[in-house]
């Protein structure tokens, strides 16, 4: 079963130039143009039904002079203590404090998804 999306679809969203000249270009150089999004169909295994999750997201930074993955840890073990349902994260930024030329802390911003209770 193909989902009704399938297959590479150009944007609706403005691109460089204008759409005649987006023509001309994908005519010129038609495997150039790349698609600006899939979609992806899978199935639950042994055909069972997929859970229907929605989440929410949040935004949190954790901060360790001991490097990247603790600065992620902290946040995480901070975030626990108020936030159920944890599922996921996305790592989003991740800076660095610098004293007298050395690195001194971590900081890592985090995107943390949970599912909502019913």
């Amino acid at each position: 079963m193909r989902p009704k999306c399938a297959g590479a679809l150009l944007s609706l969203a403005p691109r460089r130039g204008t759409a005649e000249s987006r023509k001309d270009l994908h005519r010129e150089h038609p495997f150039e143009l790349q698609p600006d999004f899939y979609c992806l169909a899978a199935r639950a295994r042994n055909n069972e039904r997929m859970p229907d999750h929605v989440y929410k997201k949040i935004e949190i930074v954790g901060s360790s002079p001991n490097g990247f993955e603790e600065a992620v840890q902290n946040a995480l073990a901070r975030a626990k203590k108020t936030v159920r349902n944890m599922r996921w994260f996305e790592v989003t930024e991740t800076r660095g404090w610098i004293e007298d030329g050395q690195v001194r802390d971590w900081q890592v911003t985090l995107k943390v998804g949970f599912t909502l209770d019913e």
